[in-house]
C-alpha cells in the first residue's frame, strides 16, 4: 500500500536501519575496501562495472558507496521509479545521461528556456551533439528524428516559469526517451516519471539538500537506464562524496515541509509584487492539481527601468540574499540575464522574455511579511534613485 509523500520522506532509504542498529544514516569514508577473497572481489567488480547497484563488497569508493546508495534509494521512492543514480553535482548528473543516451543517437531536442548551463552545454557543441531547439510541446513532434537520442526540458522552467505538459511531451517523442529537469517542483509537487518521463533530473544542491551546504546532482529512471548511468559514472569519476550524500539523506525527511513553506511565502510575494507600481510583470507557475500539484518557491518578476534598476533593488535588499541557486532555507534572488542565463545568446534571450530587469527569486523559510516590508522598500530605494 502507498503512503504520503510526507512518510515516505521521513522512512525511504532506511529500510536497513533496523539491521545496522541505527536510527541517523550512518556514513561510510572509505575510498578502499579490504579484499581478502580474490574471486569474490573479482566476481563483485564485474557486477559493478555491469552497473548493478550494489555487490557484496564494495571495492572501490568511485564504484560503490553504501552511504550514497541509500541516498539514491530514497530517492527513487520519492519519485516513483525502480532506481536513482546520484553524481556531483546537477551538471554532472545531466552529463551523465547525455553520454549515456546519445552515444549512438547523435541528436536531440531540447525545450528552451532552460537554465543556462544546461543551455551553454547543449549549445556550445563540446559533447558533440547537434540540438534541435523548440519553445514549444507542440513543436517536439515535427523535431524528433530517427537519429535523436534524447527530449530534454525543464518544468517550471528556469528562469521564466512555464509550465510544459509531461505527457504531451512524452506523447510527441515517440519511442525516444524524455528527460524532464524536476529541480524546481521537487517530487513533492510532481512526479514526472508518472506521466512517462524515463529520466526525472535533478540539481540536489537546490531543494533536495535545501540548506545551501551541499553540491549534488541525481537523476531517476527505471533499473536498466540507472545501470547505464552508473557505467558512465564510474568511467567518468563524477561520483558523489559520502558526506554529501549523507546530508541530502538527512535533509530528505523536512523536504515536504520546506517546499510546502516556502511555496505559502512565494505565494504571498507574487500577490504583492503584481501589485506594486515598479513591477512590470511577475511570473509564477499555474499548477493543475494532476501534474502540477502547486505553485512552488520560486517566481520571477519584471522591474521598471531595466538592469539599471534591477541592480539597484539588489542593492538596497537588507533581509533577502542576492544569491544565484535557490530552494535554500533563506529566501535568495539574482539577475538572470546577468548571471544564471549570462553565456545564452542575446536573441535567444530576448526571444525567451528574459529581460535586463527580470529578476528569479526563490522564496525560503522566513516570515511573509518581512521578506516583503525587505522587497518594498528596496523597490522604492532603487525608484528613488533612479529619480534622484
Amino acid at each position: 500500500m502507498g503512503v504520503d509523500i510526507d512518510t515516505l520522506a521521513v522512512h525511504a532509504g532506511r529500510a536497513e536501519f533496523s539491521e545496522l542498529t541505527v536510527h541517523a544514516p550512518p556514513i561510510d569514508l572509505s575510498t578502499t575496501y579490504p579484499l581478502p577473497d580474490l574471486d569474490e572481489a573479482v566476481a563483485d567488480l564485474e557486477a559493478l562495472a555491469r552497473g548493478e547497484a550494489s555487490a557484496s563488497n564494495p571495492i572501490y569508493s568511485r564504484l560503490h558507496n553504501p552511504t550514497v546508495r541509500r541516498f539514491e534509494s530514497a530517492l527513487a521512492e520519492l519519485e516513483h521509479t525502480e532506481d536513482a543514480v546520484a553524481f556531483s553535482s546537477g551538471m554532472a548528473a545531466l552529463a551523465g545521461v547525455l553520454l549515456g543516451t546519445c552515444g549512438e543517437r547523435r541528436h536531440l531536442v531540447a525545450l528552451r528556456p532552460l537554465y543556462g548551463g544546461t543551455d551553454h552545454l547543449l549549445a556550445c557543441g563540446l559533447l558533440g551533439i547537434e540540438v534541435t531547439w523548440v519553445q514549444s510541446a507542440a513543436a517536439v513532434a515535427a523535431a524528433v528524428r530517427n537519429e535523436t537520442g534524447l527530449v530534454l526540458f525543464e518544468t517550471p522552467q528556469n528562469p521564466t516559469l512555464g509550465v510544459v505538459n509531461i505527457a504531451e511531451v512524452v506523447a510527441a517523442s515517440g519511442d525516444v526517451p524524455v528527460l524532464v529537469d524536476n529541480t524546481f517542483a521537487t517530487p513533492v509537487l510532481q512526479n514526472p516519471a508518472d506521466h512517462g518521463a524515463a529520466f526525472v533530473l535533478h540539481s540536489a544542491t537546490k531543494f533536495l539538500g535545501g540548506h545551501g551546504d551541499v553540491l549534488a546532482g541525481v537523476v531517476a529512471a527505471s533499473a536498466d537506464r540507472a545501470a547505464r548511468l552508473r557505467q558512465v559514472r564510474i568511467l567518468t569519476g563524477a561520483v558523489l562524496h559520502p558526506l554529501a550524500a549523507y546530508l541530502l539523506h538527512r535533509s530528505l525527511p523536512t523536504l515536504p515541509c520546506r517546499v510546502r513553506l516556502a511555496q505559502e511565502r512565494a505565494g504571498v510575494l507574487a500577490e504583492r509584487l503584481s501589485g506594486h507600481p515598479q513591477v512590470t510583470r511577475v511570473l509564477y507557475p499555474k499548477p493543475d492539481g494532476v501534474q502540477l500539484r502547486g505553485a512552488g518557491a520560486v517566481l520571477a518578476f519584471e522591474v521598471v527601468g531595466g538592469i539599471e534598476a534591477a541592480a539597484r533593488v539588489l542593492g538596497a535588499l537588507r533581509l533577502v540574499t542576492p544569491a544565484v541557486s535557490l530552494g535554500s532555507t533563506d529566501t535568495l534572488i539574482q539577475h538572470p540575464a546577468g548571471l544564471t542565463h549570462r553565456l545564452v545568446d542575446e536573441r535567444v534571450k530576448a526571444e525567451l522574455g528574459i529581460t535586463d530587469g527580470l529578476l528569479r527569486l526563490s522564496a525560503g523559510l522566513e516570515n511573509a511579511d518581512d521578506l516583503w516590508a525587505d522587497l518594498e522598500q528596496a523597490l522604492a530605494a532603487g525608484h528613488l534613485r533612479a529619480a534622484a
